[in-house]
């Protein structure tokens, strides 16, 4: 189960890798509907530029390797401290993002009627939440 669990997470997060690589080099394509935006439905509430999307990008693959290196399919050394509090880093991380700012994002925002304010409560919120419960089932039977 836990190889099942870590190759699931590993392919979540390099596709939202992908994606993130995707736009930092100049893609459009799914733009529109995942940063934020107020109640006008067009002034966005963050405008990331190459480097914040370039930053994230890399991260969603740090986190995908790092499930398949604690997950035992890939030998490598990673400090003690990493190797005991990661995956709970991982999993606090994206839990966090589920439950939200109480405004823009996650289970409990305000503004739901935007179109991101609609693919997070279907799409984002959901998979956040799950991403973090794979990550504690993860790091509890490992």
């Amino acid at each position: 189960m836990t190889t099942a669990i870590a190759i699931v997470l590993f392919l979540i997060f390099v596709f939202i890798s992908s994606i993130h690589f995707y736009w930092a080099f100049g893609g459009k394509w799914g733009g529109d509907a995942v940063l934020p935006t107020k109640d006008d439905n067009n002034t966005k509430v963050l405008n990331p530029t190459i480097l914040p999307t370039l930053i994230v990008a890399f991260g969603f693959l740090g986190f995908g390797l790092f499930v398949l290196i604690i997950s035992g399919l890939i030998d490598f050394n990673v400090p003690h401290w990493l190797s005991k509090y990661g995956l709970w880093i991982i999993a606090g991380i994206f839990m966090l993002r589920a439950i939200g700012d109480f405004n823009y994002v996650g289970f409990f925002k305000k503004i739901k009627q935007t179109k991101f304010g609609k693919n997070d409560t279907k799409y984002f919120s959901p998979l956040c939440l799950a991403i973090g419960i794979l990550a504690v089932i993860l790091e509890l039977t490992k």
